[in-house]
């Protein structure tokens, strides 16, 4: 079967990108970036606080980490929970005795669901950025401009009213947007997304409703990734995460500033088996000279500031 001959004819086809998205550019011709204080490494943790719902939709397929057995899969669900509820409150005492400034993203629906973790959140005065509605309303194709429109909407409106904080920063349930999300965050006061994994710095992004900086979360350091999904042991996730502090300050002797991004799930990691190897991952990074851990916001600012 061959394909119509129009196939590839499609607007901004052409050499180089066929979208006006961002620039291409390689990371290392790009000009240094200079973290405050004459620090080389930012190091953004971010810990997920999150709603999976016991009957999930799955619409338009499931969720990453979401339900996985037959109705009522009390297993994961219960797992879940257990993430905030007891794993979470170890994984703050690690990034606390680390000297972690950790950002926080969390599920609209969660403010009403766990008022205790809530108020635990808020007393810390931890950065929070926007994680959705719940784990299974997917940002995608499918879903009408205005409905996608009123999920973020609705998301922002409770977590700036409950944390009494400008809420700039967005976090897509599975990291899955539509074409309309970059514009509709911007429109709805978010400065900075972290849905997009193509990069090891921030970088401008265009959206019809003006600029937008992606902040790239890395998807290949997630603990979900590395210990669920691809099923490495705790001490190869540990490894991990040292080898990547090493690379990327060494980088930025060479290159200038760099970003390390660690996301956390405190149903995985919060594990009692697990935790410890965060903690020596952590400490291992933080008695490195060069780094600063900072909250996404703060690494964002100071990388906005450098740009012409």
């Amino acid at each position: 079967m061959s394909l119509d001959a129009e196939h590839l004819n499609y607007l901004l086809r052409r050499h180089g990108m066929d979208h006006d998205f961002y620039d291409w550019s390689m990371l290392e011709n790009r000009p240094r970036i200079f973290w405050p204080d004459g620090k080389k490494l930012a190091v953004w943790v971010n810990v997920n606080v999150q709603f999976f719902p016991l009957n999930e939709q799955k619409n338009p397929l499931p969720v990453p980490g979401g339900m996985k057995m037959p109705y009522p899969d009390l297993r994961h669900y219960s797992l879940r929970d257990y993430g905030n509820r007891v794993g979470i409150f170890r994984l703050f005492k690690a990034l606390d005795s680390a000297g972690v400034k950790p950002t926080v993203a969390i599920n609209g629906a969660m403010v009403e669901r766990a008022p205790y973790l809530m108020d635990f959140i808020a007393g810390r005065g931890d950065e929070v950025i926007a994680h959705g509605w719940k784990m299974d309303d997917l940002h995608h194709g499918g879903l009408s401009e205005s409905a996608e429109n009123a999920l973020i909407s609705e998301t922002l409106s409770v977590l700036r009213n409950r944390f009494e904080q400008p809420v700039t920063g967005w976090l897509s349930p599975g990291r899955l947007q539509s074409a309309s999300t970059p514009s509709l965050l911007a429109k709805n006061g978010i400065s900075y997304m972290c849905d997009w994994v193509n990069d090891d710095m921030p970088y401008a992004f265009r959206t019809n409703a003006g600029g937008i900086t992606a902040m790239p979360l890395s998807s290949e350091l997630d603990d979900f990734f590395i210990m669920g999904s691809n099923l490495h042991s705790e001490d190869s996730y540990e490894t991990q995460l040292k080898d990547a502090c090493d690379l990327l300050l060494n980088e930025a002797e060479e290159q200038g500033g760099r970003l390390l991004a660690i996301n956390l799930h405190p149903w995985m990691t919060g594990q009692p088996h697990r935790i410890g190897c965060l903690e020596k991952a952590l400490q291992y990074i933080a008695d490195k000279q060069g780094v600063w851990f900072a909250t996404a916001s703060e690494i964002q600012q100071a990388w906005q500031s450098q740009q012409p």
